[in-house]
């Protein structure tokens, strides 16, 4: 899945930028010859769906720990460290992946995933 574009960009670089943020995977899905591409359209959707989750999950652990910090004035710094780490973590095993050509699926997002990309 290595193949260059006409852009100089591999399609596994391509699928790997992504990741960054929402905004390369979005562009991605809007220019060719990436919004052709399966590998680099499974990737991008991927990635989207992956922000929204962390987004929702973060804004609903927000909600939680403001109530917890009445009981546990500093668990909440530790357990919000920890979400964030795992976020980290899981963003970094998706663009090593996709950088080395691999279709990593995360659990649930990878088959919506999969759907949207039409691959």
């Amino acid at each position: 899945m290595s193949d260059s574009n006409p852009s100089g960009l591999s399609d596994n670089a391509a699928a790997a930028i992504a990741y960054l943020t929402f905004v390369p995977a979005l562009i991605f899905l809007l220019i060719e010859p990436f919004n052709r591409n399966p590998f680099v359209r499974f990737h991008a959707w991927q990635s989207i769906l992956l922000n929204i989750t962390a987004v929702l999950i973060d804004f609903a652990l927000g909600l939680v720990l403001v109530f917890a910090v009445m009981f546990l004035p500093f668990a909440h710094f530790a357990i919000w460290r920890l979400v964030e780490l795992f976020w980290l973590i899981v963003w970094l095993l998706c663009m090593f992946n996709a950088f080395n050509g691999k279709r990593f699926k995360l659990p649930i997002i990878g088959p919506m995933a999969e759907k949207q990309a039409g691959a």
